[in-house]
């Protein structure tokens, strides 16, 4: 069953991608006492995540926190060195990047996908969430091969009509 708005986060471990190196941690740590914009693809460097997806809320990450962000995260099933490089190449420092390596986070919340046809194997559908301490208070899935409901602009429309 795929997680809704009012539920709590399932408690999986995820692993931090900092410039220090891996910092394991679980949701439950993570989104602890904060409101975080969270936004997931399908894989670190793949065409549309680099080019749309993550630039989205690097560009809009200033507006993010002034609608009462506390922290802009984003994940995939992918390692945290992937991701760290990712985030070197094309993110910032205002986005925290989280590795579901394993892709425990995904299928825990019912927002896993089989990739397998294109040779990614199981991975993380394309969405965004707000999440206040630990519970979703949005959630927007892009429907297969689609990018706009969890844009950062989107996400910064919702948060203006809260």
């Amino acid at each position: 069953m795929t997680i809704q708005v009012g539920d709590r986060l399932p408690d999986v471990p995820i692993t931090i991608a900092a410039a220090e190196g891996p910092q394991p941690t679980t949701t439950s740590d993570f989104f602890k006492g904060k409101r975080v914009a969270l936004f997931a693809v399908p894989g670190a460097f793949t065409p549309t995540c680099s080019a749309r997806h993550l630039p989205s809320y690097v560009d809009k990450a200033s507006e993010l926190k002034g609608k009462g962000v506390d922290e802009i995260a984003c994940i995939s099933v992918n390692d945290p060195f992937v991701m760290a490089a990712w985030n070197q190449r094309d993110g910032s420092a205002d986005i925290t990047m989280l590795a579901d390596g394993n892709g425990e986070f995904a299928e825990a919340t019912g927002l896993g996908m089989d990739a397998g046809k294109f040779g990614m194997g199981k991975r993380s559908q394309r969405y965004s969430m707000i999440v206040e301490d630990g519970v979703v208070e949005q959630l927007n899935v892009e429907a297969p091969g689609e990018y706009r409901a969890s844009s950062a602009e989107h996400m910064l429309d919702q948060l203006a009509t809260a």
